[in-house]
């Protein structure tokens, strides 16, 4: 590096650092507003206090996210975004029926005992008579979506010929139910912890076994009678 470069470089050191993205600035924000909805609420969280929470100005927070509601959806978009990256990982050509639908249901637990996700529901309950537009946002969001994935991994089987449903729409929201009504229920009300990594792994595989008894095919159950 030559004199003039070294000294170029020395100056741009001893200056502002380099702006952030919009999408990292973003994400900042969304992790700030995460934090403060689930504490104070989300009537008690204003946006400005979300901009301070963030570091960035009410001007940058408006220009990104203009509305309270859009931020509170991409609060929840953060959490299910990482179910539908593990719905992905599941192996669609796999001939392994039982280890995919127990990996599908483990996502979906890990998804629905995070406190995080938890502590977004209390609210979301708590509030949605008074604000209808967090109860439409966490049901198109989160509800739905998740559903939306677990009922496509469910079409696809019955496709490859491996499971028969008359209804897969309604066989996901049974295996939903399933794997997390009672736990869940029991978190929301503080009744019990949420399972741990190690107990969701075995409901998920419970819940596997006895659902795939249920609809699988003669041939198919005979094979992974064998396996149990």
């Amino acid at each position: 590096m030559s004199v003039s470069q070294n000294a170029e470089h020395l100056c741009r050191g001893r200056g502002r650092p380099p702006l952030r993205s919009d999408e990292e600035t973003l994400r900042v924000i969304v992790d700030a507003a995460a934090s403060m909805f689930r504490e104070g609420g989300y009537a008690g969280t204003a946006m400005s206090a979300i901009a301070a929470r963030a570091g960035v100005s009410t001007k940058t927070l408006y220009r990104l996210v203009p509305m309270k509601e859009e931020l509170f959806q991409r609060v929840i978009s953060s959490r299910i975004d990482r179910f539908m990256l593990a719905v992905d990982a599941v192996d669609e050509t796999s001939g392994d029926l039982a280890g995919g639908l127990e990996h599908l249901l483990t996502a979906y637990g890990n998804l629905a005992f995070d406190p995080e996700v938890i502590s977004v529901y209390r609210l979301v309950v708590g509030e949605c008579v008074r604000f209808p537009e967090i109860g439409r946002t966490f049901f198109e969001t989160a509800i739905k979506a998740a559903g939306g994935a677990i009922t496509r991994w469910l079409v696809q089987q019955t496709r490859r010929g491996l499971i028969e449903l008359d209804n897969p729409e309604r066989a996901a929201e049974m295996l939903r139910g399933m794997m997390v009504f009672e736990p869940q229920r029991a978190a929301l009300l503080g009744q019990a912890p949420p399972p741990d990594a190690a107990a969701i792994a075995a409901r998920a595989r419970a819940c596997a076994m006895l659902f795939l008894r249920g609809c699988q095919r003669w041939e198919a159950r005979q094979a992974l009678a064998g396996l149990s």
